[in-house]
This record gives C-alpha cells, sequence and structure tokens, in this order.
C-alpha cells in the first residue's frame, strides 16, 4: 500500500510570516493520481516538498502506506520526484542517467539492464540510450527525466510541473504519454502544476488550492462544473466562469433590465442580491429574438479554430460567450442569449461561497450547491 496522507501541514517562511500552507489535510488513495493546481504562490509546491521531504513542516504530519515518514529524510521515504528543470547529468549518458538511482542502490548489472530497458522503452526512449543530454531534444531530456523517476519502482511519485519548460505542442504530446505511463505502472502520483488543462485532463482528481489551502478537491469535470466556491471557478476553465450580480425579485433573478427564472433554492433570498456563475459553453447565443432569450451587444469576436469566443456586453455586465465557428457575428452587433438553467451556480456575495439547496439568509454555510 502507498497511500499518501497529509493531515494537519502547515509551513510558514521567515520572510513577512505568511503561511505558504496553511492546516492542509488530503489523502491521495494507493494507485491515484491527485493533481495539485492553483496559482503561483498558493503553497502547492510547498506542499509537495514536505511530503517529499525536501521541506520540514512547523507541524502536522505526512503518512505513507500508513507509516508516519514526517521526520524521516527524504531518502528513506520510498519515494522519486520529478523537477521542473530536467535536472539530468550532462556528462553521463542516456542509459546512466536513467539508472542512476539504480547504481546508488549497488543492483546487479543483469537486473540494471532489465529495469533501464523497461523504462525507455516505456518512454520511448530505447534509441537513445547511448546519447548524452546535449544530443535529445527538450521533450527527450523530460522523458528521460521521468524514466529515471519510475526505474527505481517507488512507492509514490512526485512531479513539480514537469512539463512547464516543453513548448505547447510538446506539452500536449507529452500529457497524453504521460497519462498513459502513469496508467500503466500504477503508482500512486502526486502531481504540482499551474496549467489547469493539463490538471482537467490528468488527474484522477483535483485539489484546488489557495492562499496555502484546498480550495476544492474533487473529480476533474465534478470541480469544474460545480465550483465550491468564486475562486475555484474563476480559476478553472478557459475563458472562467462568468459571474454577474443579480436581485432575487418576485420569482426572477434581476439582472440591470433583464430578468431570468430564478429556482426555487433562491425562494429565501426574495429582495437579496446573488451571484450567479455560468460558463461560456452553457450560453446559447442567436441572432434572432425569441420568447425568453435575452439581448446582448458583442464588443469582441475572438476566434479559436473550433469556435468563435465572444465578449458581450448584457446591461453593466461582460460575458464570455462560446459560439458555433461559424456563427455571423461581428463587433457592436445586437444577439441574443438563453442561459442553460441547469448550468446556472449561486454564490453569496459576501463570501463567494456556493449555495446550498437549502440556504437562506438565516444559513449562510457555504457548502456547494447540488441541484
Amino acid at each position: 500500500m502507498s497511500a499518501v496522507t497529509v493531515h494537519n501541514l502547515v509551513k510558514t517562511y521567515a520572510s513577512g510570516g505568511k503561511r505558504a500552507t496553511d492546516d492542509v489535510s488530503l489523502e491521495v488513495a494507493d494507485g491515484e493520481f491527485l493533481v495539485l493546481v492553483g496559482p503561483s504562490g498558493c503553497g502547492k509546491t510547498t506542499l509537495l516538498r514536505m511530503v517529499a521531504g525536501l521541506e520540514t513542516p512547523d507541524s502536522g504530519t505526512v503518512s505513507i502506506g500508513g507509516r508516519d515518514v514526517t521526520d524521516l529524510p527524504a531518502r528513506q521515504r520510498g519515494l522519486s520526484m520529478v523537477f521542473q528543470s530536467y535536472a539530468i547529468f550532462p556528462h553521463m549518458k542516456v542509459r546512466q542517467n536513467i539508472g542512476f538511482g539504480l547504481m546508488m542502490r549497488k543492483v546487479p548489472k543483469e537486473e540494471f539492464d532489465r529495469r533501464v530497458k523497461r523504462a525507455a522503452e516505456l518512454l520511448q526512449l530505447g534509441e537513445f540510450l547511448d546519447r548524452y543530454p546535449a544530443q535529445l531534444s527538450g521533450g527527450q531530456r523530460q522523458r528521460v527525466a521521468v524514466a529515471r523517476a519510475i526505474v527505481v519502482d517507488a512507492a509514490v511519485l512526485l512531479m513539480d510541473e514537469p512539463l512547464s519548460n516543453l513548448d505547447a505542442l510538446l506539452r500536449l504530446q507529452f500529457r497524453a504519454e504521460l497519462k498513459r505511463i502513469v496508467s500503466q505502472i500504477g503508482t500512486t502520483t502526486l502531481y504540482v502544476t499551474h496549467d489547469q488543462a493539463e490538471a482537467m485532463s490528468l488527474g484522477d482528481r483535483v485539489a484546488v488550492m489557495r492562499d496555502g489551502k484546498v480550495a476544492q478537491i474533487g473529480a476533474p469535470l465534478e470541480v469544474y462544473d460545480r465550483p465550491a466556491d468564486r475562486f475555484v471557478g474563476g480559476f478553472l476553465g478557459s475563458p472562467p466562469m462568468n459571474f454577474l450580480t443579480a436581485t432575487v425579485r418576485d420569482g426572477s433573478l434581476v439582472i440591470g433590465d433583464v430578468s431570468l427564472p430564478a429556482p426555487d433554492l433562491l425562494s429565501t433570498w426574495e429582495g437579496h442580491e446573488v451571484v450567479v456563475g455560468v460558463r461560456a459553453e452553457n450560453i446559447q447565443v442567436s441572432e434572432e429574438p425569441a420568447p425568453g432569450w435575452v439581448p446582448a451587444q458583442v464588443e469582441v469576436v475572438e476566434p479559436t479554430g473550433a469556435a468563435l469566443l465572444l465578449t458581450a456586453r448584457l446591461g453593466e455586465a461582460q460575458l464570455k460567450i462560446q459560439a458555433p465557428a461559424t456563427f455571423p457575428a461581428g463587433p457592436d452587433q445586437q444577439v441574443h442569449l438563453r442561459p442553460a438553467p441547469k448550468a446556472l451556480r449561486f454564490y453569496d456575495p459576501s463570501t463567494g461561497l456556493a449555495l446550498a439547496v437549502d440556504q437562506g439568509l438565516g444559513g449562510r454555510v457555504g457548502r456547494r450547491v447540488t441541484p
């Protein structure tokens, strides 16, 4: 068993006294791929380094496979780590770079060759084993770094933004390969990235971090579709979730001069403001008016290839809308919008937390919406 359990980890750096991690608890199940994602400075790399034994927590514990390793040095934790930089030895050939950990363990030559060959085949490096790093592309060097991490058959694999030094196309290609490899070896994996697309595509679960805390953790589509608060909705997604301030009045959501039907869960918010969240792809757009559709003014049109991204103004609010690539839209054109009612999410304007079904003004508990 190689589950990783982090319990109440706190780390404060002397400069400024700000907590890099603030009482963080989470669990990575045996064989699970968990991605930590969040903006720069949110504490995700610090958390990874404490799991690795490269940073010492001020308080809290780290357990691997049910064993408390908080006070153990990194070399005794049974981990492998892939860093943001390739960190491979320029004077060694690929074969020696991949097998460096095995050499340190004095593994017999026959086993060394077998395990290096297997790791090289997984990473499609078989033909490069006798080359030096300078003779490889950036993507190939990163493969060497990953191969070196998996060749030792560690209980847990840690990765700190391993794809950030690759160009966009290489990153996309290697992302798919990395998912295949980790699935094939079945190693418990904790992965750090600031790239939300990377997090969504790789992780069995995603933990979104903010200011040293875990804002939300869950399956990628769950976190994307039902953000626990405005931060998560505004961070995940490209474009991020749209947020509109509305007033609940007579069973309607009033946004400026526009009225939309209000769901039953907002019945106790009569006369008060709520924040409405909706994804760009959940807003239908039409050239022609129709009952239930609201007018908006197009400001910017951005072709993305597979779709058009429209920036439109609805009263005082600005919206991002994903339209079909063939939709005939131009700046200053009036269009008509209809959000999918089941895709609307509602947030407390004072806390930013999602409203619960049974939540009224007297009980702003701020838990996720479950319509």
